[in-house]
């Protein structure tokens, strides 16, 4: 794991230097768009949606809409001015029931490490947490926004560690726009309903549950590689493995050579390539410069090999 924040967690005037780790990581399948028909990945252009012309990156605001459908476009300078803060301090503003927090306000996850002189007051906050059964409510500037977030401790394998939790702001929780209008249930059912939830009563174990979808799309892709049911495109480097790829590679450059030296790419390396290279010889003769060095080159390729069979004739 690589710490994404550093700071320190503030409680009166006790300061806490930690690390900020990810908590979660998502295994979600994601799939790309791509051609039925060959495999090729679809490309999106950034389009002026008035005149119809591509757009740079250079000439891309930000705009925010009104409720009348107006644009109203923000410049850099605009955003420069927006409040925003790098502070590196989780200050604690007050201990709260657990309770008293409605699980909806959560959003991120994240450990906190105790960094060089932080272990011992570390510890003293996560045992201050866990024996007032309480949680943290702070606020914390991550990626130059304040944030309200609570501190509260988890078990893990390694130990108890103190997690940190992003929260929505409470204008961001909608309310239910429709109202549950049914009529009382009667004794017998709520006795029924009773005796259900005692027969699955139990604890929870995270380690029963399984993503089964997403180990079917693994499956069914495995089966479609191991079928030989594959796209080939000029993209692909994953599915093909680092030797193929190097072997498609080498044949490029050497078709790419062959077109270079106005050879049929298509041909192999064998005799008919020389022919077509002694056939070319001629049309070279124009550079005059160029033909007495190919001639030296000659003379002295025959002189190595009447050497070479010298001691052959020796030998016998």
């Amino acid at each position: 794991m690589r710490a994404i924040w550093k700071g320190a967690v503030s409680f009166g005037l006790v300061s806490v230097p930690v690390k900020l780790y990810a908590a979660t990581e998502s295994h979600d399948v994601s799939f790309r768009q791509v051609h039925a028909k060959d495999g090729g990945r679809i490309k999106y252009q950034r389009v002026c949606s008035l005149d119809g012309e591509e757009v740079a990156y250079a000439d891309i605001a930000k705009g925010y809409e009104t409720e009348d459908g107006e644009m109203v476009i923000l410049t850099d300078d605009d955003m420069a001015e927006l409040p925003s803060t790098s502070s590196r301090e989780i200050a604690v503003e007050k201990f709260v029931p657990r309770e008293q927090i409605d699980p909806l306000l959560f959003e991120k996850s994240y450990y906190l490490e105790p960094e060089g002189a932080g272990a011992k007051p570390y510890a003293l906050l996560r045992q201050a947490l866990k024996d007032a059964d309480r949680m943290a409510v702070v606020t914390v500037a991550l990626r130059q926004r304040t944030t309200i977030a609570v501190l509260r401790v988890r078990e893990t394998e390694a130990g108890e560690v103190i997690v940190l939790q992003t929260m929505m702001w409470p204008d961001e929780v909608r309310t239910p726009d429709f109202k549950v209008e049914v009529d009382d249930a009667k004794p017998q059912e709520v006795k029924m309903a009773h005796m259900l939830v005692e027969t699955l009563a139990g604890d929870f174990d995270a380690s029963e549950f399984e993503d089964d979808y997403a180990g079917a799309v693994e499956a069914l892709v495995r089966s479609k590689i191991e079928g030989g049911e594959i796209k080939r495109t000029e993209t692909s480097t994953k599915t093909s493995g680092e030797v193929v790829d190097l072997l498609a590679a080498l044949q490029k450059s050497v078709a790419a050579a062959k077109t270079a030296r106005g050879e049929d790419a298509g041909e192999s390396d064998d005799k008919p390539a020389r022919k077509t290279a002694a056939k070319k010889a001629p049309a070279k003769k124009s550079a005059a410069k160029k033909a007495p060095a190919k001639k030296a080159a000659a003379k002295k390729t025959a002189t190595k090999k009447t050497a070479a069979k010298k001691p052959a004739k020796k030998a016998s």
